[in-house]
């Protein structure tokens, strides 16, 4: 009878456990590769600087060519320098380029010609002013001068017209239709062989045009938007739209099943559910003044500019595949004596010139990189993320060593006479030939809880992880001891190291350091009881929340955090504050006192997460989702993870212009937009950024470091959110 007892106790564990993991199942998202976009950016070379670019097109071999003021260019070692391939061609007064059966056709100011076909296709057109050219459907094409228009077949010229004078835009060939459209200024026209130039319809400002929607819809681009004709009557379909991230339209095609738009700042392509994808600054071209769009080798897009050519790549990747590359990224040019740093880059994008430099919180950013190292070691047992992690940890645990306070991490360290910037803040550490920083602030001590918590939970070490739990010990003792505060060098509390009582109550609740406070202080005590078992850190936490209210500034809704007349710290919303209020949440909840502790921080995070929903944030989502949330925006985390940019230089980002945007009235959060954009639009920033705004950046000037993307994912990962 024990047997059976014994049996179906097991029995029942079994199906309990077998449920929560397909319940985790459910709510997981199974890695499958999809299609991540990245750009290659190919600028002038400098002695071809001034040249004037005008079309941009590529053959059936992978050729690609750029045809300019100065002859043909090609791509070589990551610039444009002269087409030299062809010495004939050298010497020809090039003014157009097409391709024909995935062939390369030029027209000079003598010829129409290909080296393709043995070079047997050579036509003479006697049209000295002759500027635009289009390829038939039978080696027909159709020439364009000042004020003459030529329609030739085969090697014979079959028509030729007087046209008004005005400045013929593009020619286009309809296949399916057998016809040309020529598109001018204020009318587009149409030529069938056999038969007469047409005036088919006219409005104002047009600038181009292009088949979409299987050949059944001519767009036209114009100087504000875009218009839709139908492609058989050429009757206008819709009004003119623009709703556009910019409505100076100066090129359009039809790529795959997107069609691409080049503007007068940045391209962006639109899909047929009318999602936009855009791409501006130099994260994604090399100029924003678009000159050519056209379809390059392997479905990637060649998007000319003034000074250069850029392609957008498109790659079938898996999160894990881009969470490589990330680390790659962040090991060969983010790793100072261990700490996760910033690169900053002399000159714009080339990161040759990259110096590792200190930042004021390289303990709190390298706690970062480390988490997401240890939930990747937690997942995968890789010696590489082992090393990582031990690395990474020697490096914070110095930031405590290198000053003779005992408990009090140093913001970073330096080599002596290398401080880069702030020297007010730096100190001599005893040994002479490194300097350390002070002025720790709540930043830091949150992540140094945050990330020791994990480390004493996932390495295998004891030895390695009782360092750890040492470390935590030691800055509660310096806190407690020091009636909550942080105590510097100079015997003074820093600016951001207070949680007394007198400190945090002193606000009214509707400012968030009473909040975000007392969250940080009641976590951190939380943490060193579970790991140290001493009964003082569970006394002063009950203190706190009992004495001095701690639990009901815990609780207060975030939704009341607002402004305060006469204190400076409530004149906007402080997103560093829902960084360091999320990364608290993984101690608060994890070690809560009791069960009944836990559902009330679990009410509080929800609060927050709520608030924050609209933002799309991975990292915040799957903190939530770590109190067993099931409604985290799973879809939205992943949204986020794959729509982060494989470039993390600072580029300088504009959106504020865009005419395609919602936006709100100004508030408080500084939302700016109904919905939030993908990373890959705005501005580069770590978490404790605003992902509602629209522009800034650093001009190209630094590299950020992966863990922001990191992070979240091998989180997700260690959750089994992510497969």
């Amino acid at each position: 009878m024990k047997i059976n007892v014994f049996c179906i106790a097991i029995y029942s564990v079994s199906i309990i456990a077998l449920s929560a993991y397909s319940k985790n199942l459910q709510h997981s998202y199974k890695d499958r590769p999809y299609l991540q976009d990245f750009a290659e950016k190919i600028p002038l070379s400098e002695e071809l600087a001034g040249t004037e670019l005008s079309a941009v097109s590529s053959d059936r071999n992978g050729c690609i060519l750029v045809l300019s003021n100065k002859g043909l260019l090609q791509i070589h070692n990551g610039k444009l320098v002269p087409d030299q391939h062809y010495k004939p061609m050298l010497d020809m007064q090039i003014r157009s380029l097409d391709t024909y059966r995935e062939q390369f056709v030029y027209l000079t100011d003598k010829v129409v010609l290909s080296n393709a076909w043995a070079g047997q296709f050579y036509v003479p057109h006697k049209m000295p002013d002759a500027g635009l050219f289009k390829m038939g459907s039978n080696f027909d094409f159709l020439v364009t001068g000042k004020d003459t228009l030529a329609y030739f077949e085969q090697d014979k010229r079959v028509d030729k017209w007087e046209i008004s004078p005005r400045h013929i835009k593009q020619l286009f060939f309809d296949r399916m239709r057998n016809r040309f459209l020529l598109l001018s200024n204020h009318q587009l026209d149409c030529f069938s062989p056999g038969k007469k130039v047409t005036t088919v319809f006219e409005a104002k400002n047009l600038n181009c045009l292009e088949l979409m929607s299987n050949n059944t819809v001519l767009i036209v681009g114009t100087q504000d938007g875009y218009i839709k004709l139908d492609a058989n009557s050429f009757r206008q379909q819709s009004a003119l739209q623009k709703e556009l991230p910019w409505t100076d339209i100066r090129c359009v095609r039809q790529i795959g099943e997107k069609v691409w738009f080049g503007t007068s700042r940045g391209a962006f392509a639109l899909h047929s559910n009318g999602q936009i994808d855009y791409y501006a600054s130099k994260r994604w071209l090399v100029d924003d003044t678009v000159v050519d769009i056209s379809k390059g080798p392997d479905d990637c897009v060649l998007i000319l500019g003034p000074g250069g050519l850029s392609i957008i790549h498109f790659k079938m990747m898996t999160l894990q595949q881009k969470a490589e590359h990330f680390d790659r990224l962040t090991r060969k040019r983010h790793v100072r004596y261990g700490l996760n740093s910033a690169l900053a880059l002399s000159r714009p994008g080339d990161l040759s010139t990259g110096t590792l430099i200190d930042q004021d919180n390289d303990g709190l950013w390298t706690s970062m990189y480390l988490a997401g190292e240890l939930f990747r070691y937690a997942v995968t047992k890789s010696d590489d993320a082992l090393q990582n992690c031990y690395e990474s940890f020697e490096a914070m645990e110095r930031l405590s060593y290198i000053n003779p306070l005992e408990g009090f991490p140093s913001r970073s360290f330096e080599r002596s006479g290398y401080k880069l910037a702030d020297k007010s803040r730096w100190r001599p550490a005893e040994d002479r030939t490194w300097d350390w920083k002070a002025t720790t602030s709540s930043d830091e001590i949150v992540g140094h809880f945050f990330v020791y918590s994990i480390f004493a939970e996932v390495i295998p070490d004891e030895k390695w992880r009782d360092r750890a739990i040492t470390l935590m010990d030691s800055i509660m003792d310096h806190i407690v001891r020091n009636d909550w505060y942080l105590i510097d060098y100079d015997g003074k509390p820093t600016l951001w190291g207070k949680w007394h009582p007198d400190y945090v109550n002193q606000f009214p609740k509707q400012v968030g350091d009473r909040r975000l406070n007392s969250i940080e202080i009641i976590a951190f005590l939380q943490t060193a009881y579970h790991f140290t078992n001493k009964e003082t850190y569970k006394e002063k936490a009950f203190e706190l929340m009992e004495k001095y209210g701690y639990l009901d500034n815990i609780m207060i809704p975030i939704s009341k955090i607002g402004r305060v007349s006469g204190i400076d710290l409530t004149t906007e919303w402080n997103h560093s504050d829902d960084e360091l209020a999320f990364l608290s949440y993984w101690n608060l909840y994890k070690y809560a006192f009791t069960d009944e502790l836990r559902e009330k921080y679990r009410q509080t995070i929800k609060g927050h997460w709520e608030i924050e929903r609209p933002e799309k944030n991975p990292l915040w989502n799957l903190i939530y989702a770590m109190t067993g949330a099931t409604d985290f925006d799973s879809e939205q985390t992943i949204w986020g993870l794959k729509e982060f940019p494989l470039d993390t230089i600072g580029w300088s980002v504009q959106n504020s212009h865009r005419k395609d945007l919602k936006f709100i009235a100004p508030n408080f959060r500084d939302q700016t937009t109904r919905k939030v954009l993908p990373p890959d639009e705005r501005p580069m920033s770590k978490y404790n950024g605003n992902h509602f705004r629209l522009d800034g950046g650093e001009g190209g000037h630094r590299e950020y470091s992966g863990d922001i993307f990191l992070l979240p994912y091998w989180l997700g990962r260690y959750l089994q959110k992510i497969r």
